[in-house]
């Protein structure tokens, strides 16, 4: 079975932050974030070195760095938030996430060493989320790409997608292989 490139890349679509968050969105946000952890360890069950060596797309991450990359990323989101909650529209510090991704244990280590991390991770960073009040979420920082105030209320859609983004790519790469 043969995918178009933009459906290998995006499964679920872009995300777009809908013009109006309202605190039933955010809530379902942050349930969908306590949720990954567990259907990331369903997705990657029973995969094979092989399988996990894969690359989701041609030129794309295996699904060990995809695995891998999502604690990197969700660890330096939990962070951007409680600088967003702590200071006043901080400045936050990118990472090269294609490099991370390069590094030996993103691409050697098993599985279940991101998924534990990912596990704990996101209790911690939900129950962070659960604390805060609506008018937190206006609050944000300074992305230095972008240039601008992100808000919470935007990012955590954001990252309730990337979430969800990726899992896919796992879960569409062992449906086009017949895994």
């Amino acid at each position: 079975m043969k995918a178009n490139q933009n459906a290998l890349r995006y499964p679920i679509g872009e995300f777009s932050a809908p013009a109006d968050i309202t605190g039933e969105q955010i809530k379902n946000w942050i349930d969908e974030i306590a949720a990954l952890p567990e259907e990331l360890e369903k997705a990657a069950d029973g995969l094979s070195d092989t399988q996990l060596n894969t690359p989701y797309r041609p030129g794309g991450w295996t699904l060990r760095q995809v695995i891998h990359h999502l604690p990197d990323s969700h660890m330096n989101s939990y962070i951007r938030f409680k600088l967003a909650i702590t200071e006043d529209s901080p400045t936050i510090r990118p990472y090269l996430e294609d490099r991370w991704a390069e590094c030996e244990e993103a691409r050697t280590a098993a599985p279940d060493v991101s998924i534990n991390l990912l596990k704990d991770l996101h209790k911690r960073w939900v129950l962070f989320l659960r604390s805060l009040q609506p008018a937190d979420f206006e609050k944000g920082f300074i992305h230095p790409e972008q240039g601008k105030l992100l808000k919470l209320k935007e990012v955590l859609g954001s990252y309730a997608w990337h979430g969800k983004h990726h899992l896919h790519h796992i879960l569409q790469t062992r449906q086009l292989n017949g895994w």
